[in-house]
This record gives structure tokens, C-alpha cells and sequence, in this order.
């Protein structure tokens, strides 16, 4: 394993251990997520992933739910076999792949 994916995976580890108010921010998202599912706005994280997995790139290590320009948003972390970090922006509506952002 090369040193960068390496250390990717120790920093992302070490995110996992997330402070209260990062936690509240995931349950927000996940209470959002399902509100807007249920209303027909969103389709549910399992579809999209069904839809779009083989086109992130990568390994999902982060998922947040989100509104973005008047629609909502899944932004997937992904890891690429090369260790890069991802993030790729997703339509909740339709799982078209609208952005993608290397770091």
C-alpha cells in the first residue's frame, strides 16, 4: 500500500471519530434524506448507489444529503484504486452524476 493511500485511510479513520456536532449534522441529513424521499423529491441512497456505483470511481467512504441550487444533492467521498480523494455530486431526483471534485 503506498504511503498517500495510507495515509488517506488513517485520516479518514481518525474522521470517524466525529465530535457531537458533526453527528447531529448526520442525523440532520439522514432525517432530510428521508423527509424528501418520502415526499417523491429524492430517490433513497440504496437506489442511487444501485444506479451510480460503478461510475464514483472508487470506494464511498462519506455520504451527505443536501440542497444545492434548488435541488437535492448526494455528495459521495470516494477513494480512487490510486488513493485520491473524490467528492462526486449526484442528483437525488434522477442519479445523474452532476460534478466531480478531486483533492
Amino acid at each position: 500500500m503506498s504511503k498517500t493511500r495510507r495515509d488517506m485511510i488513517l485520516a479518514l479513520a481518525a474522521a470517524t471519530l466525529l465530535p457531537a456536532a458533526a453527528l447531529a449534522d448526520r442525523e440532520r441529513d439522514s432525517d432530510q434524506a428521508r423527509r424528501a424521499v418520502e415526499r417523491g423529491e429524492a430517490l433513497a441512497l440504496a437506489e442511487i448507489l444501485t444506479r451510480v456505483r460503478a461510475d464514483l470511481g472508487g470506494e464511498v467512504v462519506g455520504v451527505e444529503f443536501e440542497r444545492k441550487r434548488e435541488r437535492w444533492v448526494y455528495e459521495f467521498k470516494v477513494i480512487d484504486p490510486d488513493g485520491r480523494l473524490w467528492e462526486v455530486y449526484v442528483d437525488a431526483a434522477t442519479a445523474a452524476i452532476l460534478k466531480r471534485e478531486g483533492h
